[in-house]
């Protein structure tokens, strides 16, 4: 069974850092592209940042290069989503997704994405 499972949401202050892990299960993420996207309330999901296979470099989304890093744990079947210098506008759920078949720059800018988690809700609040 194919499953994508993301963890590590919660409250966080401005200013502050999170890591979000995704688990796969089911298929190895070394041969997808995989990315992180993001649903804010009364919006869009976008994309924040994807990356082809395990030695692609990644694609930003608008705005997000600088604070968000997407990283992967070959070892665990995991790829990670770091962000840092939080801001109130950054509240979403966080999805990470996966495509066999796609450039990061199309995952990202088109959401063509084959699998989804099921989102972890990320609120920056004083």
């Amino acid at each position: 069974q194919v499953e994508l499972v993301e963890s590590g949401g919660g409250l966080v202050q401005p200013g502050g850092s999170l890591r979000l892990p995704c688990a796969a299960s089911g298929f190895t993420l070394d041969y997808y592209t995989v990315g992180w996207f993001r649903q804010a309330p009364g919006k869009e999901r976008a994309g924040v940042v994807c990356t082809s296979g395990s030695d692609g470099s990644p694609y930003y989304a608008d705005s997000m290069k600088g604070r968000f890093t997407l990283s992967r744990d070959s070892a665990k079947n995991t790829v990670y989503l770091q962000m840092n210098s939080l801001k109130p506008e950054d509240t979403a759920v966080y999805y990470c997704a996966a495509n066999l078949i796609t450039t990061a720059q199309t995952m990202c800018d088109r959401l063509l994405v084959g699998y989804w988690g099921q989102g972890t809700q990320v609120t920056v609040s004083s």
